[in-house]
């Protein structure tokens, strides 16, 4: 009778999902699902969201550090790039290293947000439904990621941009932009340019969560492949069931 319910319930998510590649490893799973040891709705609920809590705990804790974002290539914030011509003016007038002030002021506010980033995304995690789980389970690589950046940039966007806001305060952002622009007007005073003053809180904050979710998606990417990223008991059992 356990197998049948099982088989049952097999059919019907096949069924609603639509998905080729689901319904094909939909067969198995449920036979392993039949077995003692096999996985439950509850493992691999639970299993995703633990992949998605330890993948965002990991990324924001590595963000959060100093030179989290300063020092990785991958996510480093550059000069906002509608303020390119800027930048360009003051290194040909030798102002490299207030250039290299400014950016890493940038850097710092992203890193200094991050340390906000943990509590929001967890409770974004769990609203996971089972049908949710099951697709990001057979997913592309980045599926957990994709998913937790659908429920959350929106809301992520509103709650990060205050934090942000204090910490471009906190570190000196406006402070290194006003000479910027100052040194830029005084430049371009008898060549008729404007200065640019682009909307730095909002370009942190999406600079911010794009590095964030990049890391994210490196973290998944390891528990999908690697068995020694899996540091639970549901995140081997779940994810080795891929296998």
């Amino acid at each position: 009778m356990r197998k049948w319910i099982l088989m049952s319930i097999a059919a019907v998510c096949i069924a609603l999902s639509g998905c080729a590649e689901f319904a094909a490893v939909m067969p198995d799973l449920a036979s392993t699902m039949a077995t003692g040891g096999g996985l439950t709705t509850e493992e691999i609920v639970s299993g995703l969201k633990e992949a998605l809590t330890v993948g965002a705990t990991n990324s924001a804790t590595l963000a959060s550090k100093i030179d989290g974002f300063n020092l990785n290539s991958a996510i480093r914030i550059p000069f906002p790039a509608e303020a390119v011509k800027v930048k360009d003016a003051l290194l040909d007038a030798g102002l490299d290293n207030l250039v290299a002030d400014f950016e890493k002021s940038l850097n710092r506010a992203a890193e200094e947000a991050s340390k906000k980033a943990v509590p929001i995304f967890k409770d974004a995690i769990l609203s996971m439904s089972f049908s949710d789980a099951k697709a990001i389970l057979q997913g592309p690589n980045n599926a957990a990621t994709e998913y937790l950046k659908a429920k959350t940039q929106t809301q992520l966007v509103a709650e990060f941009t205050p934090v942000v806001t204090n910490a471009v305060k906190t570190t000196d952002v406006t402070r290194y932009w006003t000479p910027i622009a100052s040194a830029y007007n005084t430049i371009t005073l008898f060549s008729g340019g404007t200065a640019v003053n682009p909307n730095l809180e909002e370009y942190v904050t999406q600079k911010a969560l794009d590095g964030l979710f990049f890391l994210i998606a490196q973290e998944e990417l390891k528990i999908r492949e690697d068995p020694a990223a899996r540091v639970t008991e549901i995140l081997k059992k779940v994810f080795g069931s891929l296998g």
